[in-house]
């Protein structure tokens, strides 16, 4: 294996350039993607049969979302077994295939790394649980508190209190998420080597890397004191904020992953902008890069989803350009397995503008600083759910919010609703729409684990290959052009026009090749005029182009354009 001397260092020690910086990233949601052998849930057999859909989406890398052994009270994110595939997803033997006929092919695989907490049922917590005497009760968080009480007012992220009480053990543990996912005590030693053997079984088996979920929570606060009224508002800084977390990733690099040529990209919930460089900074010898919650949460404040001027995005973007160290690196993402469809969000998913304002979006997602995620079903258009009550939801953290927010803290149950609707991690979970068969093609079980959007019909792979102007067609194309021009993967980031409402204007840069990016974020069209325009040449533009004269053009409604200037 390959070692590196820095976590994020631009060049190996081999003379090539960090390979994740110039990857295509395709998210797998593994229970909704495809269901091999009729079961009615997504399997990696499944994920086998559909590659070559990847490969010649021209994505190299996949992330899977957990595949490991689990009660699956939170979609595979409670794991009670790290060294072992869900039997529902297939066998070891089912993931040997895949590592070998994803490296035939030129894709490499990462894995979630779900650390922070484990399942209840993971046989460390369950001999926790047994006796206060037992080597495995340090693994976890357990506090004393009279008469069942929790020890602080911490609340979970989800609501309700972060303590849950457990008579037989006369003591309360602490669960940052739901109660079914008890927090791992990082402070222990023996906890770390833990994760490490885990890292490296994997890494041994070829993987490429990780995603590493929630890993700026994996140290606590030691005083564990009660937070003050105004943290209680965001206590998710609270939660990011302990002591020891960079100390424990700079540990996790020197004993793993500089022994491997491999990508880490971590969870920065409760980061702030100014906090992401500690992470990335090569000579910090932490992570590679991160997710930062900025984009995702411009349509949101706290539960409620609120409308979001263009501006603010593109500040958000503007900051992510100008690093503050040469060597920190972004990740761009709209989509993913905990957010609602991105052309529902950012774009306009009525019929009338869909196609157009998700390939808008695309090429947003495709020109940005940073390596770009798609998640299965971005490529196609894929669109939130439509929701008619609380029974349409599957996702553990709906009943945890609606008892937090509606039935303790007074909030209207409509507006709830409202927002749960858009903002819901439901609406990416729905199964993977191939075709127009029965279930989009995804199972031919009678029924699927969850259930399929109606608008399958209109709206599936078999369609979109079929069409050469379809949204699937113009990720493809526009991650061929970003291979092409070396300026969309390492250029530096100029925001154009930032005082346009509805023109996302931007150039990227790398030494003398510059490459200008046009986009009408918007639903109407109108004139536009910049003298940049007058003397560069179309790339790839989303619909026919209808030209520019002496710097002044025509943008149609969503219309977005890539000129090389």
């Amino acid at each position: 294996m390959i070692g590196r001397s820095g976590a994020a260092s631009d060049v190996r020690p081999d003379g090539a350039r960090a390979w994740w910086k110039e990857a295509v990233i395709y998210e797998i949601y593994p229970r909704s993607f495809k269901d091999q052998n009729g079961d009615g849930i997504g399997d990696i057999p499944g994920i086998i049969d559909k590659l070559p859909y990847i490969r010649d989406l021209g994505a190299d890398t996949i992330w899977l979302a957990p595949i490991f052994q689990s009660p699956n009270r939170d979609n595979g994110y409670d794991i009670s077994d790290y060294k072992a595939i869900m039997p529902e997803f297939g066998t070891m033997s089912d993931f040997d295939r895949l590592m070998a006929r994803a490296s035939a092919l030129g894709i490499r695989i990462i894995l979630d790394l779900v650390v922070n907490h484990t399942s209840d049922q993971h046989p460390w917590f369950q001999k926790s649980r047994a006796s206060k005497d037992s080597p495995y009760r340090d693994y976890y968080i357990w506090r004393d508190s009279a008469h069942g009480h929790p020890p602080n007012n911490w609340p979970s992220a989800w609501g309700g209190s972060a303590w849950t009480f457990e008579q037989s053990a006369g003591s309360s543990y602490l669960h940052l998420f739901s109660r079914y996912q008890p927090d791992l005590n990082w402070d222990n030693p023996a906890v770390r080597e833990e994760v490490f053997s885990i890292m490296k079984f994997w890494l041994d088996k070829g993987v490429s890397g990780f995603r590493m979920d929630a890993i700026t929570m994996i140290s606590k606060m030691p005083s564990f004191r009660d937070m003050s009224p105004e943290e209680l508002k965001a206590p998710e800084y609270v939660y990011a904020a302990g002591p020891h977390l960079h100390d424990y990733l700079r540990e996790m690099n020197d004993r793993v992953l500089s022994h491997y040529d491999v990508m880490t990209v971590g969870e920065a919930y409760g980061m702030r902008a100014q906090d992401i460089p500690l992470f990335t900074d090569s000579a910090r010898r932490e992570l590679d890069m991160v997710f930062a919650f900025d984009i995702v949460h411009v349509d949101r404040q706290g539960w409620r989803k609120v409308a979001w001027p263009l501006s603010k995005l593109k500040e958000i973007y503007a900051a992510a350009g100008r690093p503050s160290s040469p060597d920190s690196w972004n990740t761009v993402f709209l989509d993913n397995h905990d957010q609602p469809r991105a052309v529902s969000r950012f774009g306009n998913d009525t019929p009338p503008f869909r196609e157009a304002s998700a390939k808008a979006i695309a090429t947003m997602l495709l020109t940005q600083c940073g390596t770009p995620f798609i998640y299965q079903g971005e490529e196609l258009g894929m669109t939130n759910l439509p929701f008619d009550g609380l029974d349409d939801f599957e996702d553990v953290q709906v009943p945890i919010e609606w008892d937090a927010k509606v039935k303790r803290q007074g909030v209207d149950p409509e507006a709830f609703f409202e927002s749960l609707k858009g903002l819901g991690r439901d609406n990416a979970r729905s199964p993977m729409q191939w075709d127009t068969t029965r279930n989009a093609g995804f199972t031919t079980a009678h029924k699927p684990w969850y259930r399929v959007n109606p608008n399958y019909t209109e709206i599936n792979a078999q369609d979109c290959l079929q069409k050469p102007d379809s949204v699937y067609h113009h990720f493809r194309d526009l991650i061929a052009v970003r291979r092409k021009y070396p300026a969309l993967v390492h250029g530096a980031y100029q925001d154009l026009d930032p005082n346009h409402s509805a023109v996302f204007f931007y150039s990227r840069q790398l030494d003398k090749s510059k490459v200008l990016v046009l986009i009408n974020m918007s639903d109407r069209g109108f004139t536009y005029e910049s003298p940049l325009l007058a003397t560069a040449s179309l790339v790839i533009s989303n619909m026919k182009h209808h030209g520019v004269a002496k710097g002044v053009t025509w943008l149609e409604p969503w219309e977005a354009r890539v000129y090389a200037a």
